[in-house]
């Protein structure tokens, strides 16, 4: 709840629009300094556009942010006179330098947010968008823990049993005022924009593992005790291939079944460790019975393309 409502708000909402009223009434004591205000608001905008979590706030605000900077730098630059006979003195200096630093560490986070979007220096498993229509947004996506929280199973024993989802991708429905769902955080599932789209086979192969009948969570309660939730994964070839936290009784394949790629596999749900309903997909090496997730993580594109966090997908 915490991190899908409280964290945004903050860094999403209430951030950007107090540095944009500080950019627009604040007090610049010369355009050098509201120059490097502007970059230092730009920067942060730029960051949560890319790394932030668009699932509660609507996923336009970023483009919004970028127009009220042009409205905010104009209307300051106004109000600043062009030459600043008090530029030499300490207090001005003083306050030129902590902008500059400030604007440098914006720069710096949003390079940072920028580089979980270059793939991953290893071979991708290339895949058909498992899911029909368009609107869909990718939650977590991309080569850094920054963009993509399943990168976290890279780090430490801990994580060993799931290490195969490390450059995993989940997937969300948005609808024509890019929200995911009908309310703040509704409890029901059905009340997501995704919940019951039907998912069909990434590639072709065999059902190593199909797994149906746990519920369907009311978000944001979850299931760690069966943490992909209703799945099946696919042995492809070059990889096994699985899709997650499907709805109960949706799963249409058994263990042992061979399938076509577009070949049915169930419904996206909210089964599992899943705080909303979304869709998981991933690429790895072959695991062991005891912990078939703990195989070695290999990236995916689909039909040639790295999705990365909030990139639109959608497949007619």
């Amino acid at each position: 709840m915490f991190d899908l409502v409280i964290v945004p708000l903050i860094f999403q909402f209430l951030a950007p629009v107090g540095l944009l009223a500080w950019l627009a009434y604040g007090r610049h004591r010369s355009r050098v300094a509201l120059v490097l205000g502007m970059i230092l608001v730009a920067a942060y905008i730029e960051t949560i556009a890319v790394a932030g979590l668009w699932l509660v706030l609507p996923s336009f605000l970023p483009a919004a942010y970028v127009v009220l900077i042009a409205v905010a730098f104009v209307r300051a630059w106004r109000r600043v006179p062009g030459v600043n006979t008090r530029l030499a003195t300490s207090r001005v200096r003083v306050g030129i330098g902590v902008r500059s630093a400030l604007a440098a560490l914006a720069i710096v986070l949003a390079i940072y947010a920028l580089a979980g979007r270059r793939p991953p220096r290893e071979p991708a498993i290339d895949l058909i968008f498992p899911l029909r229509g368009m609107g869909y947004s990718v939650v977590n996506g991309g080569s850094t823990q920054l963009v993509n929280a399943h990168r976290v199973t890279l780090i430490g024993e801990r994580f060993r049993p799931y290490r195969g989802q490390s450059y995993a991708v989940d997937l969300v429905r948005l609808n024509r005022w890019g929200l995911r769902a009908s309310g703040f955080l509704p409890r029901a599932p059905g009340a997501y924009v995704i919940f019951g789209d039907s998912v069909f086979a990434p590639c072709a192969g065999t059902v190593i593992e199909a797994v149906d009948g746990l519920p369907d969570m009311p978000p944001p309660t979850t299931d760690r005790k069966h943490m992909a939730g209703n799945h099946v994964l696919l042995d492809c070839g070059k990889a096994w291939v699985l899709v997650g936290h499907l709805r109960e009784g949706s799963v249409r394949v058994r263990t042992g079944d061979r399938v076509q790629s577009d070949d049915l596999l169930g419904a996206v749900g909210n089964s599992g460790n899943s705080g909303e309903p979304h869709l998981h997909i991933h690429a790895q090496r072959p695991g062991t019975k005891e912990a078939p997730f703990s195989g070695d993580p290999l990236p995916i594109r689909f039909e040639g393309r790295d999705l990365v966090r909030n990139a639109l997908v959608g497949r007619t």
